[in-house]
């Protein structure tokens, strides 16, 4: 598919990021403020920055895309601030209160704390209506569904003008007769509400998990809708030729009719295309192991890839929530440069999870922020430029900074200003190292096999001492590194999931005709969707994964499986490679022990011509010619102020070595090179940061 232009739009909490992309290569980066009552305003205000630049119009611009993807924070807002629709649940009768008992334990760090407040229902407890019915474990039906019951349960729900409704009953995944009945009853007595059954939403064992992810869905996809509905209006007004793409917490994109029945999966939408970017932008460099960091205001959220596949968690407690299909796991921190740095009541210094937000901001911002934070830090630090414009919207203030952080740290701890600016990066950065080792050590990975790649306006201040805590030699620092999750998107796949559960003894003598069946079912669903998209054959690929276990275990884990028939060679393959991953994940593995398959999952992914990243002119004389100035700075705990040059990236040419210490300006990021390493900018736009 040839285009001329790619969009990516980003639209985040507090500003919407535009990545277009040419077909040449050059990439351009835009930013305007995020409107969260109608997203198509911000997506306006930056398609006219856009008009502006290349002086042609916005229907012009658009008409010349050859796609138009959109990432999107409205699920994750809505389920933050716990503002989705009212929500009905219909149930089986006696499992009413199951999604409130959970799994009988609270999260984990507050399994003992008696004081941990229970989770907030999404439907509570006079919006779950027991349904008399059953269907058991073998598919058999014990007890035939009860009409009536269901009826009488609308009523209530009309009653009460509840628009949306969750339909889950106990083993539906093995005859799903009776959700589908039910759902016919509500779709026929309330045709403007919106239903979902927990076998469609997710179709796998494990009765909680599926009532409480078809909750969410229920919860989150009107108002998914009403977005797509708006975005969608809003470029076909101005002539798309192709439907807008949203992209997905699998890493994948997919089309807003999609999203609109399943808004559960839009969940982590906007920081799910990060791991993406990474491998991209590490392609050039010969990289396939990719830790992805994004450092913004407010959180630090951390993605990881290795061997060129990006991590993907399941049944995961999302803001309390569980929810079992498949998202890209992302840990997100309390720890951005809006992040304040306060004393606790034992009298040492924290720095997070509270942060100054956008408004007030951090003190030097001027807009009214009287505490100390990271950006503040950063500023006495010497690392960001007094009076210098940020964004076009604020000018840094080194006195607010100043009279924030001696006020409220360096006097109460009796320390001088440099120790506490000091001790406020220092400790934001051990809470990032300690986010990186829980995507890494505690899943059986080592950080020294991995690069680092920067993303977010913050993180390159930050990211060597980062580097330095977790072993790692190299750094990747592309210039599109503040809005590198809108980079993500536009050179991601579109990519379906299908679940199943399929319960059995795995072995290489196993009986695998039915195993075999299911995959091909799921593989032929997700084809033909994709067909009907327009992708032809050789555009489509298939990833296969199984989640296992240990008998008698009550927690699976999930493993890559090859395409093609299974068959008793393959199926020794497989439990080789799950006794591999139970030991990477678990420090053992029982060899003798037979092992059992619970469900099955299968990723359609329709293949999307890449853009070209682009190449820049190589450096011409010496670096000293993009000096701009030079100021003092701290590098190290030593507290030794040191005279260090600043160069300005854009005159920086491809082959260009800075060597530490030494301070890069970008237009969207700024880099600290520390002592002892340097960087090397490569032609596709990336410095490469490494250890002399």
């Amino acid at each position: 598919m040839s285009y001329e232009f790619r969009l990516g739009v980003d639209a985040g909490g507090t500003f919407t990021d535009f990545v277009l992309a040419e077909k040449g290569g050059d990439i351009h980066l835009f930013k305007a403020p995020s409107t969260p009552e109608d997203g198509t305003k911000a997506i306006a205000n930056g398609l006219q920055q856009i008009s502006e630049k290349f002086n042609r119009s916005i229907t012009d611009i658009i008409q010349a895309c050859d796609l138009c993807i959109n990432g999107t924070t409205v699920a994750l807002n809505a389920l933050i601030q716990m503002k989705g629709v009212k929500v009905g649940l219909l149930c089986t009768k006696g499992h009413e209160d199951s999604i409130e008992i959970r799994l009988g334990h609270k999260e984990e760090g507050h399994r003992y704390d008696a004081s941990y407040p229970p989770a907030p229902q999404i439907a509570p407890r006079d919006l779950r209506f027991p349904i008399r019915g059953r269907i058991l474990a073998d598919g058999t039906e014990r007890e035939e569904l009860n009409e009536d019951d269901i009826l009488a349960a609308i009523e209530e729900l009309k009653r009460q003008n509840i628009k949306s409704v969750a339909i889950s009953f106990v083993w539906s995944i093995r005859d799903t007769k009776h959700e589908q009945r039910a759902k016919e009853l509500v779709q026929q007595h309330m045709p403007d509400a919106f239903v979902c059954c927990g076998s469609e939403v997710y179709p796998q064992i494990k009765e909680y998990t599926r009532t409480s992810t078809t909750l969410v869905n229920a919860y989150l996809s009107p108002i998914m809708s009403s977005y797509v509905y708006k975005i969608d209006d809003y470029f076909k007004q101005l002539g798309a030729d192709q439907p807008v793409r949203y992209f997905q917490s699998n890493g994948g994109l997919a089309l807003g009719e999609v999203m609109k029945e399943r808004a559960v999966n839009a969940i982590n939408s906007g920081p799910a295309s990060a791991p993406q970017a990474g491998l991209y932008i590490a392609e050039p460099f010969g990289i396939n192991n990719v830790i992805t960091v994004d450092m913004g205001g407010t959180s630090f959220d951390i993605t990881l890839a290795k061997d060129g596949k990006t991590s993907l968690n399941r049944d995961i407690d999302f803001l309390r929530n569980r929810i079992g299909v498949p998202m890209i796991h992302v840990e997100t921190l309390g720890a951005g440069g809006g992040s304040i740095g306060h004393i606790n009541t034992f009298g040492m210094l924290e720095v997070g999870p509270q942060s100054a937000g956008a408004t007030p901001g951090p003190a030097c911002y001027g807009k009214g922020g009287t505490l100390p934070t990271v950006t503040d830090a950063n500023l006495i630090l010497g690392y960001l430029r007094p009076g210098a414009v940020l964004g076009g919207i604020v000018t840094l203030d080194e006195d607010k900074a100043r009279a924030a952080i001696e006020e409220h740290i360096a006097r109460p701890l009796d320390i001088d200003l440099p120790h506490a600016a000091y001790g406020i990066s220092t400790i934001v950065n051990q809470n990032m190292a300690n986010g990186i080792r829980r995507i890494t050590i505690e899943k059986g990975y080592d950080p020294r096999d991995f690069a680092l790649v920067c993303a977010g306006g913050a993180a390159g201040m930050h990211i060597i001492p980062l580097a330095e805590e977790m072993g790692i030699n190299t750094i990747l620092v592309p210039k599109s590194a503040s809005c590198l999750c809108a980079f993500g998107q536009i050179i991601s796949d579109v990519k379906y999931s299908y679940l199943a559960t399929q319960i059995m003894i795995m072995s290489a003598d196993a009986n695998l005709e039915s195993l075999n069946a299911t995959l091909t079912r799921l593989e032929k669903d997700g084809i033909e969707k994709l067909k009907e998209d327009g992708f032809s054959d050789d555009d489509i690929e298939v990833e296969r994964a199984m989640e296992m276990r240990y008998v008698g275990q009550v927690h699976e884990c999930n493993v890559i499986v090859p395409n093609g028939n299974i068959d008793s060679n393959a199926a020794a393959d497989i439990l080789q490679a799950f006794h591999k991953r139970h030991k990477e994940l678990y420090t053992y593995d029982e060899r003798d022990s037979a092992v059992e398959l619970v469900n099955v999952e299968v990723s359609i992914i329709g293949k999307v011509v890449k853009p070209e990243l682009p190449t820049l002119d190589a450096q011409v004389g010496s670096v000293e010619s993009a000096k701009v100035d030079e100021r003092q700075m701290i590098h190290d705990h030593t507290y030794q102020w040191i005279q260090t040059p600043i160069y300005d990236g854009n005159k920086l040419g491809a082959g260009a070595v800075v060597t530490g210490p030494a301070l890069i300006e970008e237009p969207t990021t700024t880099i600290v090179i520390k002592p002892n390493w340097q960087a090397d900018l490569h032609q596709s736009g990336t410095y490469k940061l490494s250890k002399i």
